[in-house]
């Protein structure tokens, strides 16, 4: 059976792709170097929730970014690129939306497309990572996020989107993982950080991924990385963090790595009446897009 270029029993019942595509995407992968798809779960949510608009919200905007980007000096009208839609979950427990996005991006890398999510809360992270990291075992995961999110548990889920960085650790052959300038955890996570030298602060992002050149990465954007003053819509915000241009040097250093997957996560749209949150994701993405493609 073939249905939208996805050869696999039931794949028309995988993704659902009404509404908004990102901005000069296919609907068929074929030919196509990335897999775009969205995650819209917000289930384990501990603050503010809505989370589960945002993969619409990131597309729906994007037609609004322009696809050059003089950063890289890339243009995503040269590229070919699908964007499958949203993954149809159940909404509740996490464990079988992690298990639908771990098949998911299974079948995105079988057909020869790295994955890039758009999410969702942070807990549908650590599905894309066991995939990928069952084709790449010397995979190693980047992380920018606000928080460590090293829990074991968080409000009795063990997949809370607290614990994800915990759950992705478990599923990571490698155990190599960089967490960029975390600034918000328990004590616990903290000191847990600094025995296991993965908390990388942003002046030595350079350095530490040089050290890794020829490995393939999984790059996770929980977009509470950046500061609330530029990314307000975010549902546990904290202060303190980043802008564009430090953004920017993560994108210059990852020029010269191979990005193999990538999600961008947390964003919660509704959060942000302005609308700048989304933009801000979209460009994020738009970014991931272009360096997958290189």
């Amino acid at each position: 059976m073939t249905t939208n270029g996805l050869d696999s029993v039931g794949a028309e019942e995988m993704f659902d792709q009404d509404g908004a595509i990102f901005m000069g995407a296919r609907r068929d992968p074929s030919d196509c170097q990335v897999g775009v798809f969205g995650v819209p779960y917000d289930g384990t949510t501990s603050f503010r929730p809505g989370t589960r608009f945002g993969p619409a919200a990131i597309r729906e905007v994007s037609s609004g970014l322009e696809t050059y980007c003089p950063q890289l000096d890339r243009d995503l009208d040269t590229l070919a690129y699908a964007d499958l839609g949203a993954l149809n979950i159940a909404y509740g427990a996490p464990e079988p939306v992690v298990q639908a996005v771990e098949q998911a991006t299974a079948r995105i890398l079988a057909l020869g497309l790295k994955p890039l999510m758009l999410g969702g809360e942070h807990s549908i992270t650590s599905g894309a990572v066991a995939a990928v990291a069952r084709e790449h075992p010397d995979l190693v995961l980047v992380q920018l996020d606000a928080h460590a999110d090293l829990r074991q548990t968080w409000l009795g889920a063990s997949h809370s989107h607290a614990c994800a960085m915990r759950r992705c650790l478990e599923v990571l052959p490698s155990e190599d993982l960089l967490q960029i300038a975390i600034r918000s955890g328990t004590a616990d996570e903290f000191s847990e950080l600094h025995r296991s030298s993965r908390l990388v602060p942003l002046h030595q992002l350079h350095q530490r991924l040089s050290a890794l050149r020829g490995r393939p990465i999984y790059l996770t954007v929980d977009l509470d990385w950046f500061d609330p003053a530029v990314m307000p819509g975010t549902g546990t915000p904290e202060p303190g963090g980043f802008t564009w241009p430090d953004f920017a040097a993560l994108v210059d250093a990852l020029q010269h790595h191979n990005l193999m997957a990538a999600d961008v996560v947390e964003l919660a749209p509704q959060l942000d009446p302005s609308g700048i949150s989304s933009v801000l994701a979209a460009k994020v993405t738009r970014s991931l897009l272009l360096l997958m493609t290189q």
